[in-house]
């Protein structure tokens, strides 16, 4: 169930980082984390969902989007700003949080975030929100190049079968058919590749992150994994 690699201590500083594939929960466990750790929670992928938010509402053409420079995506008027134990997105000081999960949205995100002048600005947003500690983070690269020396580090994982049924429940509850299932699962293989293969800042374990399988846990029992591997980090508070 879990594969620890070379590192085993835990510096005291209170950054906790979760990275793995779509649909292994890793958003879901970082925010109940956050809350039994009382830290706040950084949801990567909701940065990239805002910024492709922004694009698409600035009618700003796809087609140019690659060609976009560190300046033009300071100009969108995005802010993250810390609230109680999570992140707020605005977007022309409209709060945006709950539109980030749009059709339209989803679908183009993946480029967004493949995109390197993306990843280069909100790397230093991302470091500058965990900066004063005390942060559980999820996303893809978090324990490799966003913060490379957090305390802990963990890289879940699960069967594609399982992470597609989760991603499903999530959106339709129990109202979905074993059908529904397979398309799911193409469709998160074909994010698997995009993520893998992607030029900057693909999709990666961390060397010494720690890794966790969940394909048979619960989410009440992948918690409780998950809350032991920060043992030392509540024993420092």
């Amino acid at each position: 169930m879990i594969n620890r690699s070379s590192k085993e201590s835990i510096q005291q500083k209170g950054l906790v980082v979760i990275d793995g594939p779509a649909g292994s929960g890793k958003t879901s466990s970082a925010k109940e984390l956050a809350r039994i750790l009382r830290y706040r929670h950084l949801d990567s992928g909701a940065l990239y969902r805002a910024t492709t938010f922004a694009l698409l509402n600035e009618s700003i053409s796809i087609g140019s989007w690659s060609s976009l420079q560190m300046a033009d995506f300071r100009n969108l008027n995005l802010q993250f700003l810390p609230q109680g134990n999570h992140i707020k997105m605005f977007c022309n000081q409209a709060e945006v949080s709950s539109e980030l999960r749009s059709a339209e949205v989803t679908e183009k995100v993946p480029y967004v975030a493949s995109l390197p002048e993306v990843r280069q600005w909100l790397l230093d947003i991302q470091r500058n929100l965990g900066s004063s500690g005390c942060l559980v983070a999820d996303g893809r690269d978090m324990g490799a190049v966003v913060f490379p020396t957090a305390d802990v580090k963990i890289f879940l994982t699960a069967s594609l079968e399982v992470r597609a049924t989760r991603r499903l429940r999530e959106n339709f509850g129990d109202n979905f058919s074993k059908k529904k299932i397979e398309e799911e699962m193409v469709l998160i293989r074909e994010r698997d590749l995009s993520d893998q293969n992607r030029r900057y800042s693909p999709l990666v374990q961390a060397e010494d992150a720690i890794e966790v399988d969940t394909t048979k846990l619960t989410f009440k029992q992948q918690l409780e994994v998950l809350a032991g591997l920060c043992e030392d980090l509540t024993d420092a508070q």
